[in-house]
């Protein structure tokens, strides 16, 4: 496995980063594009890992479906999401011939596929690799953290939303993270709150605060919140840049600030 650390595909990416929760449908594909944007506009090479095999949205995100994985001598190329190739992709939706296709696979199946994935993909030189999981914690999460774990300490950025039956969820995930060896580097509180275009006023759509108390319950850093915004949506739904575009988004600052404590936190912790 030392062996494999040191000259595999993998050998050349700094810091691992795994986008985790508990529940569906908290955004942790938003978290993990915007946070992959941030880093680029931070003067970053990033990559990001789509694990989602059920679910891969995003090669959407970042309006790069319908794109062509090739082959090289050190096996996949990756997706390059812009001309800089400063962000690279690879997800399960480059690799089916609909895109309206279900993938009905046994557990298995989908294991071998993440670790091609991690093993035969020629990632070169990345800062940071961004890895977005499926919810929950089963056979996709260990196989990940498995094929991962000869590469360097993985850190893990855990996504809830505010209310409690997320955040009871999301505190199950923060125990995979302790029984599996994955370094928190933190909660992030995605849809925190309803920002009027109009007035400015904040409505608790999704009730307030449960990531924050999550965090110091957990005893892990607390990121950030991210509020509800039709421009981020928007933005997500054409593959628009929302860090470039939408400097005067309310999400915008939240987003930025989790992106520069992850880049102060990360190189520290992960070690």
């Amino acid at each position: 496995m030392e062996a494999a650390a040191e000259t595999g595909n993998m050998a050349s990416v700094q810091h691992i980063i795994l986008v985790l929760s508990g529940k569906g449908g908290v955004g942790k594909s938003t978290i993990s594009t915007q946070l992959a944007l941030a880093l680029r506009h931070a003067g970053k090479k990033v990559g990001i890992l789509d694990v989602d095999l059920c679910g891969p949205s995003i090669p959407r995100m970042l309006r790069a479906q319908g794109r062509a994985v090739h082959q090289c001598d050190s096996g996949w190329v990756p997706v390059y999401v812009d001309q800089e190739q400063s962000i690279s992709l690879m997800s399960v939706g480059f690799l089916l011939e609909n895109p309206d296709e279900a993938v009905v696979w046994r557990g298995p199946k989908k294991n071998a596929l993440i670790r091609q994935f991690v093993c035969d993909v020629a990632w070169g030189q990345l800062d940071y690799l961004v890895v977005d999981t499926p919810p929950g914690t089963s056979d996709e999460h260990m196989a990940t953290v498995d094929a991962l774990r000869p590469y360097g300490p993985l850190g893990a950025l855990v996504v809830t939303t505010p209310q409690a039956v997320s955040v009871g969820d999301v505190r199950r995930e923060l125990t995979f993270c302790r029984k599996a060896g994955l370094q928190v580097l933190g909660v992030v509180e995605n849809m925190s709150g309803f920002v009027c275009p109009h007035c400015a006023e904040c409505t608790h759509v999704f009730s307030r605060g449960g990531g924050e108390e999550l965090a110091c319950h957990a005893g892990v850093p607390f990121l950030g919140s991210v509020p509800l915004d039709p421009e981020l949506t928007r933005s997500l739904e054409e593959g628009r840049d929302f860090i470039r575009e939408f400097p005067e988004s309310p999400a915008f600052p939240a987003l930025l600030s989790i992106a520069q404590k992850v880049l102060t936190e990360a190189p520290a912790r992960l070690l």
